[in-house]
């Protein structure tokens, strides 16, 4: 029986390592069929060194999202390895330590801006540079964590990713033409790289300890990874501009 992304090719970015929502998503694509390159920055050798661990091998390219050099030679690229492309994986967020952990009533503007820059306005100048290699349509899945709530410590990157929703809204209206979804994983928290760099990233994630009605594992990515692997998969070929929850249902209670 052939995998739900039989013949797909996707592009996905943000592996860092084994513990990173986006390498389970590039591992069960491939288990599903999908042919796979990634993108990497600062450090592609380390993300060369973790597709190592991938049931196949997949190409890395060197890519910084707000550098428009990198995003004018990706289709380039990326049409030589694969041809073309049918799926695209946002998984980059950043804000400058300034810009987290409490500070958000002092954050410069500057630290917001590189924020929003790298965490919401990517997504579009990402979909973009990939453009010309979806003639025939396809599907751009993107990573928030839930924009509707102020969390503790999370400070200007909340901002951030509801500009992200935002954005995909906005993507899913004018790409639909060309029969493009965009759609979101809203993930429940997870101990990745990303996480760590979140000063008091445990005071956020313990309000799963509490209220979420699914147990959640923070050591697991894999429920998330599924979830983008659903939505780049020809099972949701009406699905565009929403945000899936993965997070056990915490969204879902108020106490």
């Amino acid at each position: 029986m052939s995998g739900i992304l039989e013949g797909k090719r996707v592009l996905i970015t943000g592996v860092l390592t084994e513990s990173s929502i986006a390498f389970h998503a590039a591992k069960l694509a491939q288990e599903q069929g999908a042919d796979v390159i990634l993108t990497a920055f600062p450090r592609p050798t380390l993300t060369e060194r973790i597709a190592k661990k991938l049931p196949k091998p997949a190409k890395v390219i060197e890519l910084d999202v707000t550098n428009e050099e990198h995003l004018a030679r990706l289709a380039d690229v990326v049409g030589e390895e694969l041809g073309g492309l049918d799926g695209v994986v946002h998984s980059i967020g950043f804000a400058p330590q300034d810009a987290l952990g409490g500070n958000f009533l002092n954050a410069p503007f500057e630290s917001v801006a590189t924020a929003m820059h790298v965490s919401a306005f990517s997504l579009k100048s990402l979909t973009m540079a990939c453009l010309p290699l979806m003639q025939n349509g396809g599907s751009i899945v993107g990573l928030t964590f839930d924009a509707q709530f102020a969390w503790p410590q999370y400070d200007w990157m909340g901002p951030a990713k509801a500009a992200l929703e935002a954005t995909s809204r906005y993507m899913a209206r004018d790409l639909g033409k060309q029969n493009i979804r965009c759609n979101l994983i809203s993930a429940g928290p997870i101990g990745s790289m990303a996480a760590k760099s979140i000063p008091g990233f445990s005071e956020l994630a313990s309000v799963w300890d509490t209220r979420s009605p699914l147990e959640w594992d923070l050591k697991d990515p894999e429920p998330a990874g599924r979830g983008i692997v659903a939505l780049l998969s020809d099972w949701f070929p009406k699905t565009t501009g929403e945000i899936v929850h993965v997070d056990g249902g915490l969204h879902a209670i108020g106490a």
